[in-house]
C-alpha cells in the first residue's frame, strides 16, 4: 500500500470514536517499532517527521525509512506528515519531496497572518494531492524547535474556529485545550486536566471536521523513574492522565500526537541497558532493546489510549 493522506483516516476515526496515533520519527529503530505495532494491532498511523528530524537525519534518509516500512507492513495505512511546519517553504519542500500531509504552524501570529500564511500553504498542497493541517491557539513547552513560554500559551477561541477553517480550507485543526509540548506538561501536586468544555464549543461550531491534539504524551513514570535511577534527572516531569486522551478520542478529536513517550521510552531502556552491561559498546546491542520498548508503549498506546486498533 503507498502512503495516504489523512482524509479516510479521519473519517472513519470520526465515525467510530478513536484517535490516530501521530509518533514523531527520527531513526530506523523508532519507524520499526512503531510500525511493527501497528501491524500486530491492525492499526492505521500517522508518521510524523519535524523540522528539527529533518535536520538531523536528512528528509532523504526519513523518506526512504518510511519507504522500507511500507514495503515490511503493506497492509497498514501510513501518512507521511510535516509536524510544526514553520513557513510555506518547509511545507513546500515536504509536499515536493513526498509528504502525503503537512502542518502549518501559524499559532504564534496574529489571527489574519495565520489565515493568510495557511492558506497560502493550503493552496500549494491541495493542488499536489497533499492534506493540510493548521493550528490555532498556542501551546506551551519544548519539542524540537516549538518553545513557548506559559505566558505566551493561550486556549483556542472556540468563537474563530469556524471563520479560520472557512477562510483556510485547511483539512484539520490543532487546537490548544491544556496539552503542552515535552515531558514537563504539568507541575507536581497540581490536578491535571484538558479544557474539554472548550473542546465541546469547538465541536459545535464545527461538526464532522477533524480536531488535533499535541503535546499529548502522558510520560509514564515508569520511563521516568528508570532515567533517573540510572544516572539521568528528570525531578517532575507529569504527562496528559492517558483516561482523558481516550476521552478526548472519542469525541472530535481524530489525530493524538505522542511526542515525548517515544523517546522516554528509549532512553530509559538504554539507560539501564549501559548500567547493567557496562561492557557493551555495539550500538544494535543495545538499540535492540530501546526498539522493542517503543513497540511496547505503542502497542500500549493504540489499544488502550487511542482506541485505533482493529481498524483497517
Amino acid at each position: 500500500m503507498p502512503l495516504v493522506t489523512t482524509t479516510e483516516m479521519f473519517k472513519k476515526a470520526y465515525n467510530g470514536g478513536y484517535a490516530i496515533g501521530a509518533f514523531n520519527v527520527n531513526n530506523m529503530e523508532i519507524i520499526q517499532g512503531i510500525t511493527e505495532a501497528c501491524q500486530e494491532t491492525h492499526s492505521p498511523v500517522i508518521l510524523q517527521v519535524s523540522k528539527g528530524a529533518r535536520a538531523y537525519a536528512n528528509h532523504t534518509y526519513l523518506v526512504k525509512l518510511v519507504e522500507a516500512a511500507l514495503i515490511e507492513c503493506p497492509e497498514i495505512p501510513m501518512a507521511l506528515h510535516l509536524d510544526h511546519g514553520p513557513d510555506f517553504e518547509t511545507c513546500k519542500s515536504c509536499i515536493d519531496g513526498g509528504f502525503t500531509s503537512v502542518m502549518i504552524d501559524g499559532s504564534s501570529k496574529s489571527f489574519e497572518e495565520n489565515i493568510a500564511l495557511t492558506r497560502q500553504v493550503v493552496d500549494y498542497a491541495h493542488a499536489h494531492g497533499v492534506v493540510v493541517e493548521a493550528e490555532l491557539g498556542t501551546l506551551a513547552g519544548i519539542e524540537d524547535d516549538v518553545n513557548v513560554s506559559a505566558e505566551d500559551s493561550s486556549y483556542t477561541r472556540p468563537e474563530e474556529v469556524e471563520e479560520f477553517v472557512d477562510r483556510t480550507g485547511c483539512d484539520s485543526l490543532a487546537i490548544a485545550i491544556g496539552t503542552s509540548h515535552g515531558a514537563y506538561k504539568f507541575k507536581p501536586g497540581t490536578d491535571p486536566h484538558l479544557r474539554f468544555d472548550v473542546l465541546h464549543e469547538i465541536e459545535k461550531k464545527l461538526p464532522g471536521f477533524p480536531i488535533v491534539l499535541h503535546g499529548a504524551s502522558s510520560v509514564p513514570q515508569e520511563f521516568v523513574a528508570a532515567i533517573n535511577k540510572f544516572g539521568g534527572n528528570m525531578p517532575g516531569a507529569i504527562g496528559v492522565p492517558e483516561d482523558q486522551l481516550r476521552e478526548a478520542a472519542r469525541s472530535a478529536v481524530c489525530k493524538i500526537n505522542i511526542d515525548s513517550d517515544i523517546r522516554l521510552a528509549m532512553t530509559a531502556t538504554i539507560r539501564q541497558f549501559m548500567h547493567e552491561h557496562p561492557d557493551k559498546f555495539d550500538p544494535r546491542e543495545y538499540l535492540k532493546p530501546a526498539r522493542a520498548a517503543v513497540k511496547a508503549m505503542v502497542h500500549h498506546k493504540i489499544v488502550d489510549v487511542l482506541g485505533s486498533n482493529d481498524r483497517i
